[in-house]
């Protein structure tokens, strides 16, 4: 019963948070930072990612309630917007905005005549979008929300969470020489592999959102 939920959470927010996806984007913004200062980045960024994650999977359900939406309308509009992020993922839109939005940011710190390795991108942009973004928090809601009559249910979800959480940060930690060992070819194997394996569990979110809404049978 435990691993039944572990495992598809696990695969949900691993796809979602994309480890192997922010490595490069923080070996870009951290690549003039000292190695002491480069480390603290990345467990702060984990670290801020996991609060906001842990926020919104704790009082994300009351917070909805308060604004009169549905945990069923939550599950479709999560559901199509993890779609939306996997249609990216499969044809590499995702990794040209990160990419964009990491230029940016060093683009910004240079205006201002900051050197980046005075830059922390531990809250922005690393923390948060890129690690606690749209896609997860909507996907720890969804997953909480579904599993939030049972202790075991919860704890094999925030046990997902806390080791996706641990693979980003020895991804961010070995950022440089993990995008030298894989290169861009298998990162691009592998993000359009996992974007394949998005689109089919966002379906299954707005599956289950319409079913429940609707009262249908499986």
């Amino acid at each position: 019963m435990w691993l039944d939920v572990f495992v598809p959470a696990f695969a949900t927010l691993l796809v979602i948070i994309d480890p192997p996806g922010c490595a490069p984007i923080f070996a870009g913004l951290t690549h003039n930072a000292s190695p002491r200062h480069r480390k603290v980045m990345a467990v702060r960024s984990v670290l801020v990612a996991a609060g906001i994650l842990l926020l919104f999977a704790i009082a994300g359900e009351p917070f909805l309630a308060a604004l009169g939406i549905s945990l069923d309308a939550f599950r479709i509009a999560g559901g199509l917007l993890l779609f939306a992020i996997a249609i990216d993922m499969v044809f590499e839109r995702r990794s040209e905005r990160r990419e964009e939005r990491a230029e940016q940011v060093a683009r910004e710190a240079q205006a201002h005549h900051h050197r980046l390795e005075e830059e922390d991108v531990s809250v922005f942009p690393m923390g948060m979008p890129m690690i606690a973004g749209p896609g997860s928090i909507a996907s720890v809601m969804l997953l909480t929300s579904k599993h939030a009559g049972t202790w075991m249910g919860l704890s094999a979800v925030m046990a997902a969470l806390g080791a996706v959480l641990l693979i980003t940060l020895l991804a961010l930690l070995a950022a440089g020489p993990l995008m030298r060992r894989m290169g861009k070819t298998m990162t691009t194997v592998v993000t359009r592999l996992l974007g394949v394996v998005l689109c089919a569990l966002a379906t299954q979110f707005v599956i289950d959102g319409v079913r429940n809404v609707f009262g249908l049978t499986a």
